[in-house]
């Protein structure tokens, strides 16, 4: 089996960029504790619901965050948190988006933190249908303790 040539230095990233598809403010509830585990300790918020708006070229995707899902937590021993969230939102043209967000929220880096994720959309065919062959960059911000509110903003890198 012949060998591939290694090349170090930049992998090229051709004509990219970050898209904002949406911004969705969520409504959030009080944590709850389930206990340790092997990895750590491990909580549970509940999505009790939001809002959600287009991103400034994106169309069709604003709506609201249905509520009866939850945030699955694990702090971690070295401080860092993973959170798993599953949960949808209805557009205001009725289509229903499930969303997989998983998070890693790091709080020593300074000054701000970090929370990025990795998300999944899924969508009937439709419209919004191309979602589901798209996975989605996300950043997390926390609004408590002065609301029971987090932001979620999804990007799409695009090919230009």
């Amino acid at each position: 089996m012949p060998t591939l040539p290694f090349r170090p230095g930049p992998v090229p990233t051709g004509n990219r960029t970050a898209r904002l598809l949406w911004t969705a403010i969520v409504d959030v509830g009080p944590s709850h504790d389930l206990g340790a585990s092997a990895l750590g300790h491990r909580f549970l918020v509940p999505i009790t619901g939001g809002r959600l708006y287009d991103g400034p070229d994106s169309h069709g995707l604003s709506g609201q965050v249905l509520s009866g899902s939850a945030d699955r937590q694990l702090l971690r021993p070295d401080g860092a948190k993973e959170l798993d969230a599953l949960y949808e939102m209805r557009t205001d043209a009725r289509q229903v988006i499930t969303v997989r967000n998983r998070v890693i929220v790091d709080p020593s880096r300074r000054p701000e933190g970090y929370a990025m994720s990795a998300l999944t959309a899924k969508v009937a065919d439709g419209p919004l249908a191309w979602l589901n062959r798209r996975v989605l960059i996300g950043t997390l911000q926390s609004l408590r303790p002065e609301h029971s509110k987090v932001v979620v903003r999804a990007w799409i890198a695009v090919n230009h």
